[in-house]
């Protein structure tokens, strides 16, 4: 009796078990993702862990606003636009169609409000009223979004408009897409919008709901954009952080908002159980300084700035190793910064991140004037 009790604890024991830790799951098929084009990219390193058609290029519909919000951002990062700043709509902008929050010609709102409506309801006539304030023109704001987007190399995408709707030739990709999302990421406020369920504007009055669903179902989820059009399909670049890992994934093209949804789901928890983050550290035995032939000193201390990190597999052990190059001496003169060697990070033997060792200080050629420079700074110290 003893035993069968035991036996029957133990099986309780490991169903519980398995039912707190996060499945393996050892591959995913492109077949297994429904939308026709998806990318899953770890954000920290810009790392792809999964992609299906990812250079396909087609419509995204409001996902376009996250381009649209990275412009906003920076613009308040310059100074150009303050969260309290009033923001009055146009006629062209109360004209929008599609999701909107009804703003009417001559309405105003803070630029927190409409960045608010543009993230949690997907507000078109926000977008526009946002574009049109930072550049005067939504036609001006998308030429800054179409120069921006060749900044990010972001080469499968053309931007007719700020807010998605559909227009002919407006396209970009899953890939480029997972890249602005990376980029708009970088700016922590975004999440103070993204992460918002319900919330109000007009003083109560209008009240908006966020599109993205997996905000009330998916553990770790952050944000980022939804968009839905006839040309477009459902799609989505959905960003999610557990730990220190940090993916985002992008589906475009999806037949309904299911399976948006669950497509985004599955492509997060692919990442989350497969993938760990690792931090990058200076080796111990890398050279503090090095020997300068011809100076005025005979070496110059040396630095390497490493502030990054790589993306390894949880099912395997992966030998991290480093390979510093650098040469015996350098020769006078010597500039602050300039490059002296190179330190190398590999992983299983594969070289995956590359740092400049560089010179702390400048180092003079040696030079009778130098020497009587030296001399002459000695005597009149004493």
């Amino acid at each position: 009796m003893l035993r069968k009790v035991l036996a029957s604890s133990a099986l309780c024991f490991a169903l519980i078990i398995t039912s707190i830790l996060p499945a393996k799951v050892n591959a995913l098929s492109e077949d297994s993702i429904t939308a026709p084009s998806a990318v899953l990219m770890e954000t920290s390193t810009g790392k792809i862990v999964f992609e299906k058609n990812s250079h396909e290029q087609r419509a995204c519909a409001s996902v376009t606003k996250v381009m649209t919000l990275l412009l906003v951002f920076e613009a308040i990062d310059s100074g150009k636009l303050d969260f309290d700043d009033t923001i009055t709509a146009s006629e062209h902008a109360a004209s929008m169609g599609g999701s909107d929050i009804w703003l009417e010609n001559g309405e105003t709102m803070s630029a927190d409000d409409m960045i608010k409506a543009t993230v949690v309801a997907s507000a078109n006539d926000a977008a526009v009223a946002l574009a049109e304030h930072i550049s005067g023109s939504e036609e001006v704001f998308v030429e800054k979004m179409n120069q921006r987007a060749k900044e990010l190399k972001m080469n499968d995408t053309v931007f007719k408009n700020c807010n998605g709707l559909d227009e002919e030739g407006h396209i970009t990709s899953a890939y480029d897409v997972a890249v602005m999302s990376r980029e708009l990421m970088k700016h922590d406020k975004i999440f103070d919008y993204t992460s918002i369920w319900l919330d109000n504007l007009r003083g109560g009055k209008t009240q908006i709901v966020n599109t993205n669903k997996l905000l009330k179902t998916y553990n770790g989820i952050t944000g980022l954009k939804t968009g839905t059009t006839n040309d477009a399909g459902c799609c989505m670049a959905a960003s999610a952080t557990r730990g220190n890992v940090s993916l985002v994934a992008v589906v475009l093209g999806c037949k309904t908002g299911k399976e948006r949804f669950s497509d985004a789901s599955a492509l997060l928890d692919y990442g989350f159980a497969n993938i760990a983050v690792k931090e990058l550290s200076l080796p111990e035995d890398i050279p503090k300084s090095i020997e300068v032939e011809g100076g005025m000193e005979s070496s110059v201390p040396i630095k390497c700035g490493v502030s990054s990190s790589i993306v390894i597999d949880k099912s395997t052990s992966p030998e991290i190793k480093t390979k510093i190059d650098i040469p015996e001496k350098v020769a006078a003169p010597v500039s602050e910064n300039q490059k002296i060697g190179t330190l190398t990070y590999l992983v299983d033997g594969k070289p995956v991140s590359s740092f400049d060792i560089v010179a702390i200080k400048d180092v003079i050629k040696t030079s009778y004037g130098s020497v009587f420079e030296v001399v002459f700074n000695s005597l009149i110290s004493l």
